[in-house]
């Protein structure tokens, strides 16, 4: 492997100082995609054929067993299922709105969503863009080699070879097999959200932050697409400024979508369910177990029961890296620690986040799900 400098990938961790690129943390909008695109596909089982017509043709799925082949971890089977939900940064199309192509995508933000037996229950493992890992060997979409490299950021993984390797990565890191992958585009998110009508939050302190473009004083609002996206850019103006409490904003955002989705009514408005499905579907790029929408229905309904005190979010556990303080560096025994809780389908052991950076980042109580009371602007 190679040795690649970490003071070329761009971005700061650590708040206080003049990034070195501009921000990308829009690509974090995919999260929310995900458990939104989840939770709507359960229309498809509502007998509207013209739906499942429709959308069907939207989804054109990535075949990760094939390109990874049979060297992986071993599948369970347990009855638990383990998801990468990725962001990738690319700024051709539409995204070009949010900043210069610079060539390769990057995926500037991972999740590691476990289900557990019975999928009455979720862990999801935040892995920061900015981690130096140990990249494995990886191939090309067009079949030449994609050589790994030693202190390699984690978000070059989908650069340097596109989902199948940041599937190998985060399964080499964690030992974890991936039983599916979900790729979200954030202008997609954007849409997705008007189409919902907005999202109702609550902020506990004013944002204003010049980089997102978004002010919100205190209170409660309801935010439309562009707006919602601004919050999951966010950083500079909350928390200790950092790109792990970013990070946490998000996850907040996050559990405050994930309940008012489940509370969404489709049902009785066919214009209303199809306009939904073929927003989320158009937003994802699923694997090719998932690239269906009958396929995608089934997993939704697997997950059709989670509300938000059901989700356990954290952050891998990390540091700052003493050779760079603009990038971090997994706890290792305490990454272990997470990564062997999810394999043994177990709750992830407070004892594992006490050490880690990853839950510092003070920004976890900026934003609530909004109070039943109304919304405001």
């Amino acid at each position: 492997m190679t040795e690649q400098s970490s003071t070329k990938s761009g971005g700061r961790i650590r708040g206080g100082g003049a990034r070195r690129k501009p921000p990308s943390a829009a690509r974090r909008a995919w999260t929310v995609t995900a458990w939104t695109a989840a939770a709507l596909l359960l229309a498809g089982g509502s007998g509207l054929g013209y739906v499942y017509f429709k959308v069907n043709g939207n989804l054109d799925g990535v075949d990760i067993n094939q390109a990874l082949g049979t060297e992986r971890p071993k599948n369970l089977d347990d009855g638990s299922m383990d998801i990468l939900v990725l962001g990738s940064d690319s700024r051709s199309g539409a995204n070009s709105a949010y900043g210069k192509d610079e060539g390769g995508a990057r995926s500037d933000t991972a999740m590691v969503v476990h289900v557990h037996q019975g999928h009455k229950k979720a862990s999801v493992v935040s892995i920061p863009r900015d981690t130096l890992i140990e990249r494995p060997d990886c191939t090309h979409a067009d079949g030449s080699d994609a050589p790994g490299a030693r202190r390699a950021m984690f978000n070059t993984a989908y650069e340097a070879g596109g989902p199948a390797c940041a599937v190998k990565t985060v399964e080499a890191m964690s030992g974890i097999r991936m039983d599916h992958y979900l790729e979200i585009d954030f202008d997609g998110f954007k849409k997705l959200i008007d189409e919902l009508g907005g999202v109702d939050i609550t902020t506990t302190e004013r944002i204003d932050d010049s980089k997102s473009h978004l002010a919100l004083e205190p209170g409660t609002h309801t935010l439309d697409g562009e707006q919602a996206l601004g919050l999951v850019r966010t950083r500079g103006s909350v928390g200790d400024g950092s790109d792990l409490g970013r990070i946490q904003l998000q996850q907040a955002f996050i559990k405050a979508l994930v309940d008012q989705v489940r509370d969404v009514g489709v049902f009785g408005n066919p214009k209303k369910m199809l306009d939904l499905a073929d927003a989320a579907t158009k937003a994802i790029t699923p694997d090719s177990e998932l690239d269906s929408v009958n396929e995608l229905t089934g997993f939704a309904r697997s997950l059709g029961s989670l509300g938000s005190e059901d989700v356990h979010m954290v952050t891998m556990p990390v540091r700052y890296d003493p050779r760079d303080p603009n990038r971090v560096v997994p706890v290792e025994a305490d990454a272990a620690q997470v990564w062997r809780a999810l394999k043994q389908d177990r709750p992830i052991p407070a004892a594992a986040l006490e050490d880690s950076a990853g839950d510092k980042g003070e920004a976890a109580d900026v934003v609530a799900g909004a109070s039943p009371a109304g919304n405001g602007t």
